[in-house]
């Protein structure tokens, strides 16, 4: 499995592949116990993530004070509104005023950073 410098300039070098793929050429897949491949899209993501120079800790909670770990799934809430919460701004280091696209997909919304190309449906 990739990590650091190695982990970025293989993700650059891929360019606009599959995030399987992705995941795949840098090795984060194991075997299951059937014989099949499993991909490690979590690993992946927390390498990227301490590639990048974001430590997410050995906690795992991304941010938060303590307590609840975070689960990665948002409620809508009585008003209509769909709250993301601190700890997931934090863990991306979004800042106040920062904007994004609304995509919506069959079964998805994505957040597109504003000004961003969004070339993958």
């Amino acid at each position: 499995m990739l990590t650091g410098a190695d982990l970025l300039a293989k993700v650059k070098e891929l360019g606009d592949v599959s995030k399987s793929e992705l995941v795949r050429s840098c090795g984060y897949v194991s075997t299951k116990k059937d014989g099949g491949e499993r991909l490690n899209f979590t690993a992946f993501y927390e390498a990227l993530l301490e590639a990048k120079g974001l430590h997410l800790g050995e906690s795992g909670g991304g941010g938060g004070k303590g307590g609840r770990k975070l689960s990665y799934t948002a409620t809508v809430q009585g008003n209509g509104n769909l709250l993301i919460g601190k700890a997931y701004t934090n863990l991306l280091n979004l800042q106040p005023g920062d904007e994004f696209e609304i995509k919506l997909g069959r079964k998805q919304i994505r957040l597109v950073p504003a000004g961003s190309t969004d070339d993958e449906e």
